[in-house]
């Protein structure tokens, strides 16, 4: 059962701010800054709760108590990751404690906050994990596009573009293929315009984007 904040207007519904705290009183004051300056905020008392909440899509950052009943919020934070979930986590911690802030950071963390913090510091720590996570859902969303392109490519067209992306020229694709130096022009202006790709700089970067390295991995 999830721990939700009393009723808010939802200026900001593209940005949301999850807060995983045991204490009550810190999780409505978190609730309380980040409604001020317009942002979604969902509460939750415990990552078990946090864990059965389906995530909505949209930019979101996760500000974490480290230390909680049950798994810490260093072992969450491993959780998520082995997971394949990718949420900026903030941490905070009534106890400075450097090797635990060490290890938080080096595993992806965008702060370490110390209680009491300034509401500032939260706030910059919150709008910098929202940029970071707006950017990846727009990487992803932009290479699943492409994906999406390459999906619609017939082999053989698949076959010209790992030969261009790996720098022949139609001669060279022609002889590997074993057909006319014409067949090939004609599959690779298809190949472009199906891609959307201006010029080979961008059809590489494009192969770049979903880790093609090789005509054999297409």
């Amino acid at each position: 059962m999830t721990v939700s904040s009393k009723p808010q207007r939802e200026t900001t519904p593209d940005r949301v701010v999850f807060v995983v705290d045991d204490d009550v009183a810190m999780r409505e004051t978190l609730s309380s800054l980040f409604r001020s300056v317009g942002l979604r905020v969902e509460l939750f008392g415990s990552t078990r709760e946090f864990a059965q909440r389906e995530k909505p899509d949209a930019a979101s950052c996760l500000v974490l108590d480290i230390r909680l009943p049950g798994p810490s919020g260093l072992d969450f934070q491993a959780e998520l990751a082995k997971a394949d979930i990718h949420i900026p986590i903030i941490f905070m911690t009534g106890h400075g404690d450097i090797p635990m802030s060490v290890q938080a950071m080096k595993a992806g963390a965008i702060d370490f906050l110390t209680k009491p913090f300034r509401d500032q510091e939260m706030l910059d720590a919150v709008v910098r994990a929202l940029e970071r996570d707006q950017k990846r859902r727009e990487g992803a969303k932009a290479v699943g596009e492409i994906r999406g392109r390459l999906d619609s490519l017939t082999a053989r067209e698949r076959e010209v573009m790992g030969f261009v992306v790996d720098g022949l020229m139609n001669k060279q694709i022609a002889a590997k293929l074993g057909v006319s130096e014409i067949t090939v022009k004609v599959h690779r202006v298809n190949m472009m315009r199906k891609m959307r790709a201006r010029s080979v700089v961008e059809l590489v970067g494009m192969a770049d984007s979903l880790g093609i390295r090789s005509p054999k991995i297409l």
